[in-house]
């Protein structure tokens, strides 16, 4: 065997990092001018991924933005609208169609008069008095009736107020199911209690005369103006076009319904004391005035009889008449 002389080994080592040393001395400039363009495309390439996304993200903003602005429009206009109706007070013929009644004006007129003829002929009778009697024919023939449709109004608005709820949870349990929006109405119109099943009943009604959806269900606060029709209208309406969770927004919506309705009778039990109050402090002079009438009536009858009786008695109707009035607005409350 041949011994390898280490000063060989040690100049052929100095000769290949010579030769390398050389070889990098003239390829570090290419080297350097690749890495620089590798460099540089990346950085290029990251910059527009990035403004690819702050892009995106610009529009998402700009969408959002958009659809909000168009939310706060549709609502403003509700707004609007709805202050419109609230200004203008209710006909006798629109009372009629709230009150769920089928009569026309015609026959309306025809009640009230008769009820104000009844009325001035029994007040002749027991009274003897042409005024007497044309005050109750005045009071009876034109109050009377839109007292009785008034109290229905209230008692529909009540009946519907409870049966709304139960209806919006049906739409959602409808909607989540699979069915569409025009479905579910359909179904609140033929399954639901009335008169929530009138008023939807007239909501699709509506649809097949040419009215979209959030039209028909505006709509309803013609026949219905309550707060939470409203309410509902409103939700449809941003549905409609901003689009979003329908079936989420309507149990939403019911829940709210639901927790005004605990308010509404906390509220009502609260203020009972104050009714209970009320009502005999108003019932009291008419009280006082027929135990007079009892046990001394030459002394009660100078009021009916004497002018000046008259007078008193026209005066303490005012009074009584405003105190009234100012114990209804203590006691009652918006909710």
């Amino acid at each position: 065997m041949f011994a390898i002389d280490p000063i060989v080994l040690a100049i052929v080592a100095l000769a290949a990092v010579a030769a390398g040393a050389v070889a990098y001395s003239f390829l570090f400039t290419q080297i350097e001018v690749e890495r620089k363009v590798t460099s540089r495309v990346h950085r290029v390439s990251a910059a527009e991924t990035d403004r690819g996304k702050v892009k995106d993200a610009r529009d998402r903003v700009a969408e959002v933005s958009k659809r909000r602005k168009s939310v706060q429009d549709s609502l403003k206009q509700l707004e609007d609208k709805q202050k419109e109706r609230d200004k203008k007070a209710a006909s006798i013929k629109e009372k009629l169609v709230q009150a769920g009644l089928s009569l026309s004006m015609a026959k309306f007129y025809m009640i009230s008069a008769g009820a104000g003829v009844f009325s001035f002929l029994g007040a002749f009778i027991l009274s003897g008095q042409p005024l007497v009697a044309l005050g109750a024919a005045f009071v009876l023939g034109l109050g009377l009736p839109r007292w009785v449709v008034g109290f229905l109004v209230t008692r529909r608005q009540k009946k519907f107020l409870n049966e709304f709820p139960v209806a919006l949870d049906v739409m959602v349990r409808s909607i989540k199911s699979g069915l569409p929006l025009n479905d579910a109405l359909r179904l609140i119109a033929n399954d639901s209690q009335e008169p929530v099943k009138g008023e939807f009943r007239r909501v699709v009604e509506s649809q097949q005369l040419g009215f979209s959806v959030p039209e028909a269900c505006t709509r309803m606060h013609n026949t219905m103006p309550l707060q939470e029709v409203s309410f509902f209208s409103i939700v449809i309406a941003i549905q409609g076009q901003a689009g979003g969770n329908l079936s989420e927004a309507l149990a939403n919506l019911s829940r709210v319904l639901r927790d005004r309705k605990k308010m509404r009778s906390k509220v009502s039990a609260m203020s009972m004391e104050a009714k209970a109050s009320a009502a005999i402090i108003g019932a009291l002079p008419f009280i006082v005035m027929l135990l007079v009438y009892l046990t001394s009536p030459q002394y009660i009858m100078l009021l009916f009889t004497d002018p000046r009786g008259h007078l008193i008695l026209a005066a303490s109707g005012v009074w009584m008449s405003i105190g009234i009035f100012i114990m209804r607005k203590m006691i009652n409350f918006d909710i």
